[in-house]
């Protein structure tokens, strides 16, 4: 299934801006980031419960926020691109 994060962590603090390091690290373990602070990810259910205990672990929740958005496995016709594409498209085959 696709997730698609979004993340917003205050980095007025010195602990602040390594929260937001390990928010993105955590992110980058699951999917691809598409803009500063949202990455698409696709995840097994169990994969996505294991995000979200990862990300809950990390941020101060009285002062960051995190977003999921749930398109599914049929995610495909629900994502529109205008202009740059900044990403991979995560089923096609990728050789490096």
């Amino acid at each position: 299934m696709m997730v698609v994060v979004a993340y917003d962590v205050n980095t007025e603090t010195a602990s602040g801006r390594r929260r937001l390091r390990l928010v993105s690290k955590a992110c980058m373990k699951y999917g691809q980031r598409v803009q500063n602070s949202v990455f698409e990810c696709s995840v097994s259910p169990s994969d996505y419960l294991q995000l979200r205990h990862e990300l809950d672990d990390i941020i101060d929740m009285e002062s960051d926020s995190l977003r999921f958005y749930n398109l599914g496995a049929k995610y495909a016709d629900r994502i529109e691109n205008v202009g740059k594409q900044r990403h991979l498209p995560v089923d096609d085959v990728m050789l490096i």
